[in-house]
């Protein structure tokens, strides 16, 4: 495989100007940045191609909303009726 610099060579070829250059440039951004345009770029991937790949956090996050359910420590569906219902009015 023909590499320039550090990337293959046949994915520079088919990619957008645009990309490329904000590709680029996005090796000088900060590591939290560098993740935010990470997760975007897998909301897209995954609307493209149908398949969505949660993130370890997202996980995580399931994982902890599941042991709260499993604990009790959800609200009712009555008491989710009467905030919705509160908030209605407001």
């Amino acid at each position: 495989m023909l590499l320039v610099g550090k990337r293959p060579l046949c994915y520079i070829r088919i990619m957008t100007q645009s990309v490329k250059e904000i590709l680029r440039r996005v090796e000088a951004w900060p590591p939290e940045d560098q993740e935010e345009l990470a997760e975007i770029a897998r909301d897209i991937e995954a609307r493209r191609s149908g398949v969505y790949r949660a993130t370890p956090e997202e996980l995580d996050a399931i994982d902890e909303a599941l042991g709260q359910v499993a604990r009790g420590e959800v609200a009712s569906k009555e008491e989710i009726e009467a905030a919705f219902a509160k908030f209605r009015h407001a």
